[in-house]
């Protein structure tokens, strides 16, 4: 992980690049806290919280018609087809099990011991509110496990159910509807809540495969979303 730590308009910020998925998150959300948050001379956790605001930047792929090709998303809540939170204790506590029963359910999952297991979580209401603003949509993101057959996508290994996408993009609960695939945000959102820090997720959509468009030169405007978030972070 490359990490850099300046200020910008006076605030000071740390950056870290990491890789792709939750694996990489359970690393740098651990070991940012454990600096933190733990004496490294006596290996023991110190007295006073020093709680944490993380913002993952990143890229996505849209799944309903309001999320065409440059669309911020700020995630308010995540989908975690990782299973990541599921080895940690405490996560029935912050985590939305009716929004969970239901999802299962819609999927046809519950009781399937070949399905995931996935978990749902709420990013922080604060910094969503920050960060979104009134010109971003807060979204319902699927946190995958993988770029491929997790999404949806199919080469030369058949899906094991090859509606998935279409229930994902046709599922509904108490007015949310999911709205968009990347690979971190759960973990993010879900060690976050467990550890006392602050984090949401916010990506731009480079692809929507519901409306079969893309953008292939994302990179050239994906600084708008970079300056926007330091600036409201």
């Amino acid at each position: 992980f490359k990490t850099i730590t300046g200020t910008y308009k006076g605030k000071r910020i740390t950056v870290v690049s990491t890789g792709i998925g939750c694996d990489n998150i359970d690393i740098v959300m651990n070991e940012l806290d454990a600096l933190a948050n733990i004496d490294f001379n006596t290996r023991e956790e110190k007295p006073q919280l020093r709680q944490l605001e993380l913002v993952r930047i990143g890229t996505c792929g849209g799944l309903q018609p309001n999320t065409p090709v440059g669309t911020f998303i700020c995630s308010q809540k995540s989908i975690g087809f990782d299973g990541l939170l599921n080895f940690y204790s405490g996560r029935n506590e912050v985590c939305d099990l009716p929004f969970e029963r239901a999802f299962l359910n819609h999927m046809g999952w519950s009781g399937n011991m070949c399905a995931p297991a996935p978990y749902v979580i709420d990013a922080n209401a604060e910094l969503i509110e920050r960060i979104a603003g009134d010109d971003m949509v807060r979204g319902v993101t699927i946190a995958a496990g993988g770029f491929f057959g997790p999404q949806g996508r199919e080469l030369r290994i058949p899906l094991a159910d090859p509606k998935q996408n279409e229930k994902i993009e046709n599922f509904e609960h108490n007015g949310y509807r999911i709205t968009n695939f990347e690979m971190e945000s759960s973990a993010l959102a879900g060690l976050s809540r467990l550890m006392g820090h602050k984090a949401t997720t916010v990506c731009m959509v480079i692809a929507n495969r519901l409306i079969k468009e893309a953008n292939t030169g994302y990179k050239n405007t994906i600084d708008t979303l970079i300056k926007t978030v330091l600036d409201r972070i």
